[in-house]
C-alpha cells in the first residue's frame, strides 16, 4: 500500500486522484502505524516549512517517515515535501528539517522581471535519468508554485534543474528517495507519467 501522508497541509485529494488515474493504489493516512505498515510513502505539501515540520512532529509522523526512508521504502516528496527532506529552511526564520539530505531551503532573490512566487508552467533540465523520469523528454513542462528552493550540499543527488532567474534543483533522487519541486498531480500528462513511474518503481522494489 502506498501511503499519502496527511499532516494538515497539501493537496491530498489531487495527489490521490492522480495516482488513481494511473491505476496506482494509494491511501491517505495520518498515523505512525499506517506509515509503518505502508510499502511506500508520499509526502505532499503546500504552505510554510515551519508549519510542515511542526505538524509532522506534533502528530508523531516525522520519525516514522525518516525510518521508512532509512529502511529503503520508496519515497516521493512533492513541493514542500521536497523542502522537508533538507537540513534547514530560512522561510520566516531558521527552522530544522528532517535532515535526510544536507542542504538548505532559501527564497528566490529579487530579480527584475520575475515574480516571486513562481506560479505556472516551467521546464525541467534532466541531469540524471531517475526511474520516475522514465518516458519524460528533456525540457518537459511542469506546474510550479513556490517562493523557496533547495540547495543540496551534494550536487550528485540532483536529477533535474529548472531556470527561474537562476538554475536550481527541481528534482532530487538518491536510491529510494525521489522529490520534486513541481506538482506532478497538477502537471497533466507528464505529471501523471511521473506518478505512474513511481508506482512502477514501488512494485519493482
Amino acid at each position: 500500500m502506498l501511503a499519502i501522508v496527511d499532516y494538515g497541509m497539501g493537496n491530498l485529494r489531487s495527489v490521490w486522484k492522480g495516482f488513481a488515474k494511473v491505476g496506482v493504489e494509494a491511501r491517505v493516512v495520518n498515523t505512525a502505524k499506517d506509515i509503518n505498515a505502508a510499502g511506500a510513502v508520499v509526502l505532499p505539501g503546500v504552505g510554510a516549512f515551519r508549519d510542515c515540520i511542526g505538524n509532522l512532529e506534533a502528530l508523531g509522523l516525522a520519525e516514522p517517515i525518516k525510518n521508512s526512508i532509512r529502511v529503503g521504502k520508496p519515497f516521493l516528496g512533492i513541493c514542500l515535501g521536497l523542502h522537508a527532506l533538507f537540513t534547514e529552511s530560512y522561510e520566516f526564520g531558521r527552522y530544522k528539517g528532517l535532515d535526510i539530505f544536507k542542504g538548505k531551503v532559501v527564497r528566490f532573490p529579487e530579480i527584475p522581471g520575475l515574480k516571486v512566487p513562481q506560479i505556472g508552467w516551467n521546464t525541467i533540465n534532466i541531469k540524471r535519468r531517475a526511474p520516475v523520469l522514465d518516458g519524460i523528454p528533456d525540457a518537459s513542462s511542469f506546474y510550479f508554485v513556490h517562493s523557496y528552493y533547495v540547495i543540496p550540499e551534494d550536487p550528485s543527488i540532483v536529477a533535474a534543474t529548472t531556470d527561474y532567474g537562476l538554475e536550481y534543483a527541481s528534482m532530487i533522487w538518491k536510491d529510494n528517495v525521489f522529490a520534486a519541486q513541481f506538482h506532478p498531480e497538477k502537471s497533466q500528462a507528464m505529471g501523471l507519467k511521473i506518478l505512474k513511474a513511481f508506482g512502477d518503481f514501488v512494485k519493482s522494489s
